[in-house]
């Protein structure tokens, strides 16, 4: 009997210190993000067939990682569904060329581009009001590229232009965890995959040239804070 009501005493103790969610919370996290692309990219191919055998069959673009601060807004439908718009600023990533042995192109830093991912997921929560609360969603992403100027910059092709030519609309699959803490507050760690594709061009003689379709398809992982209001 002693023990059963000390650990309703403890229990009644950590309870209001726990951030549980309920039908109608927002939660506002704050997190910093990895952003790796896992690309896949035909640049070889594509450029051997629409404008010159010039490149190794294998040359391919890539993208680097780059890590961004990003800012969530979560809406409980329920207790346990929530939505989460998930807003971070632009994603810059130097852009280069790997993998061609052929000395008319050949490998190098093409130069930069800037994407911006709105994202919004819709998210099952296993456990809203304990301690550990991991969850998983699954949404659409909507890429908006703002710089999309590249170009080559050595060898024989050296100065000719290079776009990303259009934005990307795409699907995201997310898991994570929240781990709820005293007066709303909690800790979060989050990954996410993302496609997002776009066809780059090439400025030459006759206009642009498709020379790939580009496959960014980043796993963006995540680790912050949050709010629950």
């Amino acid at each position: 009997m002693k023990k059963s009501v000390l650990v309703l005493a403890i229990a009644a103790v950590f309870a209001p210190m726990l951030a549980q969610a309920e039908a109608g919370d927002w939660v506002v996290r704050v997190r910093a993000a990895n952003v790796s692309p896992n690309e896949d990219s035909k640049l070889g191919k594509t450029v051997n067939k629409n404008v010159a055998n010039v490149m190794s069959p294998g040359a391919e673009l890539s993208v680097d990682s780059h890590t961004i601060p990003e800012l969530d807004i979560s809406y409980y439908i329920t207790k346990n569904i929530a939505a989460e718009l998930i807003l971070a600023t632009g994603s810059k990533h130097d852009v280069s060329i790997k993998g061609d042995a052929n000395a008319t192109v050949g490998n190098q830093l093409l130069g930069s581009v800037d994407a911006l991912p709105p994202t919004l997921t819709a998210q099952w929560h296993f456990n809203p009001d304990q301690t550990i609360d991991p969850y998983v969603g699954a949404g659409i992403n909507y890429t908006n590229f703002l710089d999309k100027k590249l170009n080559i910059r050595q060898n024989a092709l050296a100065g000719s232009k290079i776009k990303v030519d259009n934005d990307s609309w795409g699907y995201a699959l997310q898991a994570g965890v929240d781990v709820n803490l005293k007066d709303g507050w909690l800790i979060n760690a989050d990954v996410k995959y993302v496609t997002i594709d776009t066809t780059v061009k090439l400025k030459t003689a006759s206009g642009w040239t498709k020379i790939d379709s580009l496959d960014i398809n980043p796993w963006v992982f995540g680790i912050g804070i949050g709010k629950k209001f």
